[in-house]
């Protein structure tokens, strides 16, 4: 760690058995430095010094530093037990000291504690322990407040809950399930990358500022200067800025990376990005952010299943790697205690969902399979809906819940060949000859996991440059983009084969040696949210962002 200032106030208390004395940042830097001016390789993890306790008289003498957070401190009269964490496991490390070492140490205090790692005496929850000789305060903390964030037993949860919607979501982050869920994620990204780098994939950066609505929902943040979202802006100075706008034309953020994809599979054959995606959605639901990661891949195939099968491999690799590290095993631990309140799913039902996603094969069923399988139940009065079974109005989340029950019994469904006019201008008709024809469907799935209902969702592309202009005079696809936001306009007048507003550029990747090809959106989040057995996705996201709610 390098400091700001080269002064020496002396604002950090270090504590020995016997007294307090002050250090200076330049002193204070042995306990992140490994003397080369970087980070040290030296100290080991709380999560690497459980995973190795001592075994030897001699290895049971090591001298230690240990950096972290105090969990919790038990006084007793003759000596203090301080739970440390560091984010790198869910379990605490004990530290044990004299009474004066843990003068000003409460729960979420930053210290370092230097001593000796040993084995703890017979009868122990813990194998081992380390004996302190040497505390030094990092960062001290309100002791009020900080037992309330860090406490971990249900009531000081509920208590936690509370000032998070107070908007103190930062230190919300460094509660040990947060920190775990930050660890989750992060290999996620690990075993996904390496998949995709295994089977030859080209990882890209697509932007984040667009021109086009790639869904075609109207659902998208327009991008604008500080000048309209300072603390004085008016309605007027908004508007004049709307009418000289930093790109000449109004842009937006990114509602999927699919259209850039399908840019690079030209070349590349196959491609593949993990970025963050927007919808200006006003849903409030367990389901729904405003700002989510996807995880999207193009690649070049005639055939349907040829993505089916990918996305499954994808999941699949993902649950064994996941399912072999320590991380699954903690995430079934903190399913034992009582931080994550009685609501959440038990380590035996966490198991059983990862056992699922194991078979080599998904049940597979179609869109007008599964409108009947949904009259048959309501004809039968085996089930009732709030909204009738409709093939020409798509599936609500509760005809999704029953199908994902009903067909999959626990274990994932692909629902497939969709109505034309319900999807996107740009999927491929089933049958090639079909341009919005009555009740046509296009070659696209769905994914539906238990409970959590839809998390991915792909096609094959129309690339053909004839075709695909006229699925968008079908579909009115026009240059709505320059009144300010983009609009699929339905039943509108026809364009010329230049008229394409925004979307020119992705009309001419058919004119220049088009291929078939094909691809799929997963949302990470929500794939993380049904992995953990968190029901409300907006909990396994850092920093969530969501109709009326955009903290920190």
């Amino acid at each position: 760690m390098r400091w700001g200032s080269t002064r020496s106030p002396h604002l950090l208390a270090r504590c020995k058995a016997s007294s307090w004395t002050g250090r200076s940042p330049q002193q204070f830097r042995k306990w992140y430095s490994s003397g080369r001016g970087g980070l040290s390789i030296l100290n080991p993890s709380i999560a690497a010094l459980l995973a190795t306790p001592p075994s030897t008289a001699t290895q049971s003498r090591q001298q230690i530093t240990v950096v972290g957070f105090v969990r919790t401190v038990r006084n007793q009269k003759l000596r203090s037990f301080v739970e440390v964490g560091d984010g790198s496991t869910v379990y605490p490390l004990q530290a044990v000291l004299e009474p004066l070492q843990a003068k000003g140490l409460t729960t979420g205090t930053s210290v370092a504690i230097r001593g000796i790692w040993q084995r703890s005496p017979p009868g122990k929850e813990q194998q081992c322990e380390l004996k302190a000789n040497e505390v030094t305060i990092i960062g001290s903390t309100d002791a009020e407040v900080s037992a309330i964030f860090f406490s971990i037993d249900e009531r000081g949860q509920k208590s936690v809950k509370r000032y998070k919607k107070a908007q103190l979501t930062s230190l919300w982050l460094r509660t040990p399930f947060n920190a775990l869920l930050a660890r989750f994620r992060s290999d996620c990204d690990f075993y996904l990358s390496k998949f995709f780098r295994d089977q030859e994939f080209v990882r890209l950066q697509p932007p984040i500022l667009t021109s086009s609505d790639c869904e075609g929902a109207g659902e998208v943040f327009m991008v604008s200067t500080g000048s309209s979202i300072s603390g004085t802006s008016t309605v007027e100075n908004i508007s004049e800025f709307e009418k000289k706008p930093f790109f000449r034309d109004p842009k937006f953020l990114t509602v999927s990376s699919q259209l850039h994809l399908e840019a690079f599979v030209h070349e590349h054959q196959r491609v593949w990005s993990l970025s963050p995606t927007f919808r200006a959605e006003k849903s409030d639901t367990p389901r729904h952010l405003s700002e989510f990661w996807m995880l999207e891949a193009e690649i070049q195939t005639e055939s349907l299943e040829d993505v089916i099968d990918l996305v499954e491999r994808i999941i699949r690799y993902l649950v064994i790697n996941l399912r072999g590290s320590q991380i699954f095993d903690e995430i079934l631990s903190v399913r034992s205690s009582r931080e994550l309140g009685k609501d959440l799913m038990s380590p035996e039902s966490i198991r059983g969902r990862w056992d699922r996603l194991l078979p080599q094969s998904w049940p597979r069923i179609t869109y007008t399979e599964v409108i009947q399988r949904l009259k048959s139940a309501v004809e039968s009065q085996q089930v009732s809906f709030k909204y009738d079974p409709s093939w020409a109005k798509g599936l609500q989340l509760e005809h999704e819940k029953f199908i994902a029950t009903e067909v999959g019994q626990g274990l994932p469904v692909f629902v497939t060949f969709y109505p034309q006019h319900i999807k996107p201008f740009y999927m491929l008709p089933s049958d090639s000859n079909e341009i919005c024809a009555e009740n046509s469907t296009v070659a696209c799935f769905d994914l539906l996991l238990p409970d959590v209902c839809e998390v991915v969702g792909g096609s094959l592309r129309e690339h053909r440059s004839q075709h695909l202009i006229d699925a968008m005079h079908k579909q009115g696809v026009q240059n709505s983009y320059r009144a300010g936001s983009p609009t699929i306009h339905h039943h509108g007048s026809p364009m010329s084969s230049t008229d394409h507003g925004e979307l020119d550029w992705y009309v001419d990747l058919r004119r220049y040696g088009s291929v078939p090809h094909g691809g799929f959106g997963l949302g990470l989040d929500r794939l993380i949210s049904f992995l953990t057995g968190v029901h409300n996705v907006k909990d396994v996201v850092p920093w969530p962002r969501w109709y009326g709610r955009c903290d920190c």
